[in-house]
């Protein structure tokens, strides 16, 4: 598919908006790298190929190894992500295919020991995020391949 509409370029104000929370998601308290994981895994669950490049890239620019983003959808079978990792693995994955379905109490419960209130609240709006910029990407025909890491971020 060809792009349709270049929503991020368009000034456009819910963009925009959601550009600003993205961001204020990315200045929170949850590591960078653990959010780039958690974006990527995400975006493997919704298809988005434009951000499974923009993520992977990042990921490598971070110093993430291959194997851990090449297994990233088997976390629950791999021994080299950290108990934090899997629970916002869980909680994330949980929010992305909710299919009209409430969070369990042992779902929060085991993620909420490992993030406190405050992050809890940041790891849901990260995933708000980037189901957000996945069902634009995927709507508007984003180009994949084209991403390149800003050097500032390497």
């Amino acid at each position: 598919m060809s792009q349709r509409i270049n929503a991020f370029a368009m000034g456009n104000k819910a963009v925009n908006a959601l550009h600003h929370m993205g961001s204020q998601v990315q200045h929170s308290s949850l590591d960078s790298s653990f959010l780039e994981l958690l974006y990527f895994r995400v975006s493997q669950m919704n298809g988005c190929a434009f951000c499974l490049d923009m993520h992977s890239k990042e990921l490598r620019a971070k110093g993430e190894t291959e194997q851990r983003i090449f297994l990233v959808s088997a976390w629950r079978e791999c021994s080299f992500y950290t108990d934090r990792e899997k629970a916002g693995l869980l909680w994330a994955e949980s929010l992305t295919s909710l299919h009209g379905r409430e969070i369990s109490d042992e779902i929060y419960s085991e993620a909420s020991k490992h993030f406190s209130e405050s992050e809890m609240v940041d790891l849901t709006m990260a995933v708000i995020a980037i189901n957000s910029y996945n069902r634009i990407n995927i709507a508007f025909g984003a180009e994949v391949g084209t991403y390149k890491v800003p050097e500032t971020a390497q």
